[in-house]
């Protein structure tokens, strides 16, 4: 585990930023999911207006080091785990893990009971780890590629 980054709330000069991330960690580290998939899941980096918007209505926790993004994990105010990315480089030294526990603690203060996403191939065994189960699996539809991926669910303890 990294000792030099640290989770903080992101805001909204931050976003920009996590379009970076999120584009990164689909095109390079998705690799369960073909090019063509990954392509059409994230065609270039996000930003503007609707992307600001997205993560403006949720909250946002960054891992950084040494100024530079290397994940995030968003959660909406009805306990969804909307975006949860982290750059190929950083991914297995347990960012996953700190951002996790970062969102789930502020699920409690904001009384949150259950946690829900829907996780890709590549999310679905970490999020597992961190006591989520399947609901069901479903098929979706992006720019004209077909993904597999899961509907799960975590109950949070009082």
């Amino acid at each position: 585990m990294r000792d030099d980054v640290q989770i903080r709330r992101a805001n909204p000069a931050d976003f920009d930023t996590l379009g970076a991330v999120f584009h990164d960690a689909v095109r390079q580290a998705a690799t369960a999911y073909s090019e063509a998939q990954r392509a059409a899941w994230s065609p270039a980096p996000r930003r503007g207006e609707a992307w600001a918007t997205r993560l403006g209505a949720q909250q946002v926790w960054l891992a950084e080091a040494n100024g530079q993004a290397l994940g995030f994990m968003t959660l909406a105010p009805d306990g969804h785990v909307d975006f949860a990315y982290i750059v190929r480089a950083s991914q297995g030294q347990g960012l996953f893990r700190r951002l996790y526990a970062a969102l789930e603690t502020g699920a409690h203060h904001l009384g949150i009971r259950r946690l829900w996403t829907e996780a890709s191939l590549h999310a679905k065994a970490p999020f597992e780890v961190m006591g989520f189960t399947v609901v069901f699996p479903e098929s979706v539809e992006r720019g004209g590629e077909t993904f597999k991926r899961f509907r799960m669910e975590k109950e949070l303890n009082a």
